[in-house]
């Protein structure tokens, strides 16, 4: 609690600086958090060894504000580059417009659509990175300019199975990606561009993501249907070398808890692999997210990663407009800067609905009220139609269904009854 309490107390003074005063102190802010978590800032000798690195760049969004621990709680649409099996297990139709103000001059942009249709959910995303290309001869003069930007484009799929009232079943889904990157052509020595050079240094590449959710009740203080406790699984970014260079493959777990209804946290393990030269792996790394709605529209992220020897803090908020839903995130690491302000990002999700899921739900449970109204009262015909009707509505009512066996039995030994009687 020591370490947490003075992380915030940093935060705090930090953001009632004014900014000459914020880069004097980020340095020593950043001295203390090193000194807090006992970090080892040797550099991976590993890291940067594979391509495509925008895949693991956030586009923004509450899975950044809660520090990149989004695998098992896949919420919104942020879950499409985390975990594509929670596609199936949206409540709502999403789209979803990001903008992140990276390192520098470099920027990302990202859309993604996300809909569910019964026990299936689609998902279509794309993002884009670029940044501006100055080369420079030996003088300094400028001889040519470009913007150097990778393109991602991804399409994606899920399947909710086994779903039920009791047993919430475990989706499973993937990610078919795209992915582009876009070289600006250079000079020769004679500082003349030299046409399409550019192009012999461009690349594709095609990946591919595959993801595990599931759910469950644990130590759950609270009165709710929705399950509590979550497990996540992720394997990212799946595919053969682009130009004889291995693509960033992650292999992630993931858990989140909600020990009470309005806070969750959650913690998230990943591990890169080198697929084509596997003990030059990068080293593990860790994240961990925290989330606490205040009202029905405002709540309050955070998070914290722990990655090679770069430590990174992140903050965010949402706030709901509906159908118009806001984040907007802010992440403190040794690539922050105050002047350009740089490391936030801000989203903007529109709800687009349930398809109807919400209505039938009422349906079922008002049915379902009728129908045990009907046997208590002795009107065992009454209560099987309008069981049989709120099944027909929802197959996986498992209490519906259980009632309705029950009347079904209790018919039946009436029936039984009333045939032994007429032997008599």
């Amino acid at each position: 609690m020591k370490r947490v309490a003075g992380i915030l107390v940093c935060i705090t003074l930090m953001a009632g600086m004014p900014l000459q005063a914020q880069e004097q102190f980020f340095p020593s802010a950043y001295e203390l958090i090193y000194s807090i978590f006992s970090l080892d800032a040797d550099p991976d000798p590993n890291e940067g060894l594979t391509v495509f690195l925008s895949t693991l760049i956030p586009m923004g969004g509450s899975a950044e504000s809660m520090g990149m621990a989004y695998t098992a709680v896949a919420a919104d649409a942020s879950f499409l580059e985390l975990n594509p099996a929670a596609s199936s297990v949206q409540e709502r139709t999403q789209f979803a417009l990001f903008h992140n103000n990276w390192i520098q001059d470099t920027r990302i942009e990202g859309i993604v659509y996300t809909m569910r249709l019964g026990q299936f959910g689609f998902g279509l995303g794309g993002k884009w990175l670029y940044l501006p290309f100055t080369e420079r001869d030996d003088f300094g003069a400028r001889v040519a300019t470009g913007y150097y930007s990778e393109l991602i484009g991804t399409g994606n799929m899920s399947i909710h199975l086994f779903p039920g009232y009791y047993f919430y079943g475990f989706s499973l889904g993937g990610n078919v990606k795209f992915a582009y990157r876009s070289m600006p052509d250079f000079t020769d020595d004679e500082g003349q561009i030299i046409t399409g050079s550019g192009l012999s240094q461009s690349a594709l590449a095609t990946l591919v993501d595959l993801g595990l959710l599931t759910k469950f009740n644990l130590l759950k203080l609270y009165s709710s249907r929705d399950k509590n406790f979550s497990l996540g699984l992720a394997l990212k970014n799946i595919g053969p070398p682009s130009k004889g260079e291995p693509m960033p493959t992650l292999a992630t777990a993931g858990v989140a808890y909600n020990f009470l209804r309005p806070i969750q946290v959650s913690a998230d393990i990943s591990k890169p692999i080198n697929l084509m030269e596997p003990d030059k792996s990068e080293k593990m790394f860790w994240s961990v997210g925290y989330s606490m709605t205040i009202t029905d529209f405002w709540s309050l992220q955070a998070g914290f990663m722990l990655k090679g020897g770069n430590p990174r803090l992140s903050a965010g908020a949402s706030i709901d407009f509906f159908p118009l839903t806001l984040d907007v995130n802010y992440t403190l690491d040794l690539t922050t800067q105050f002047t350009p302000l740089n490391r936030m990002s801000i989203s903007a999700r529109f709800d687009m609905g349930d398809m109807g899921r919400a209505k039938r739900a009422r349906e079922v449970d008002d049915l379902y009220i009728m129908g045990l109204d009907a046997y208590a009262s002795g009107d065992l015909e009454t209560a099987v139609r309008l069981w049989t009707r709120a099944l027909e509505l929802n197959s996986r009512f498992d209490p519906v269904r259980e009632s309705l066996d029950t009347a079904t039995a209790a018919i039946d030994l009436q029936k039984r009854m009333l045939e032994l009687q007429r032997l008599e």
